[in-house]
């Protein structure tokens, strides 16, 4: 097979040869250019070096572990990162989306699942990366003096100060801000962060709101712009210019 070298460059890191083997395989499979390492030394700079686009990042890694890499890559590139957990990493998992990641899949994972997944991520980062591509497209949403710029998902505050918000964060404010005054439930804010339904354990939700209320200098014990429905879900209540 004849790869482009436009193609997208997917880096995997997993320690498990046989799990290894069987996602380069599958990739390379779907024209893509893949790849592989058993370890994450020396992570950032082969990122920047070898144009990656997209890791799949194995957590429980010898070394450096996947969550300590999260938190390198996400401090010196805008590369997608998709986690790999295992079924009892729960808090891994949220602390993983709390440092960056883009999405995660737990073991063991449908092939077809994490290609859709890997597919939706690499056409958002590929897009924002071409900035003329997408200027048609771009939307600004003005709200009591901030602004969120969804081609670029940055954040503004009056004071000028502007933060690119992860993935995970844009998906969920801008369900939200873009439904004022309706309460979404886990569920449906689950479904447009991940496509996938919510279940009781899983924190990611609370998470997510968590961190864009200190964003938005929102005091959680008596919020201005997203409110607690209790038993329900969460709204943004501010006003949308």
């Amino acid at each position: 097979m004849t790869l482009s070298i436009s193609q997208p460059h997917i880096l995997i890191i997993e320690d498990d040869f046989a799990s290894r083997a069987l996602l380069v395989s599958y990739f390379e499979n779907e024209g893509y250019r893949v790849s592989e390492t058993d370890h994450g030394e020396s992570l950032v700079q082969r990122v920047l070096d070898e144009d990656i686009t997209l890791v799949l990042l194995d957590i429980n890694l010898p070394g450096k572990d996947g969550l300590s890499l999260t938190r390198e890559l996400r401090t010196h590139s805008k590369v997608g990162i998709i986690l790999v957990t295992s079924k009892g990493d729960e808090i891994d998992r949220i602390v993983g989306l709390e440092l960056g990641a883009d999405d995660y899949v737990t073991k063991p994972f449908n092939p077809r699942e994490l290609l859709v997944r890997a597919k939706n991520l690499l056409w958002r980062v590929t897009d924002q990366a071409n900035p003329e591509a997408h200027s048609h497209r771009s939307e600004l949403i003005h709200f009591e003096g901030w602004t969120l710029d969804c081609s670029r998902r940055l954040l503004t505050s009056p004071d000028a100060s502007s933060e690119r918000l992860p993935e995970g964060e844009f998906k969920l404010f801008h369900a939200l801000i873009s439904r004022r005054g309706q309460v979404l439930s886990r569920d449906q804010l689950m479904d447009a962060i991940h496509d996938r339904e919510w279940t009781p354990n899983d924190r990611s939700i609370d998470v997510l709101i968590g961190r864009l209320r200190r964003k938005l200098n929102d005091n959680p014990l008596n919020p201005h712009f997203i409110l607690t429905a209790h038993g329900a879900g969460y709204m943004y209540a501010g006003e949308v210019n």
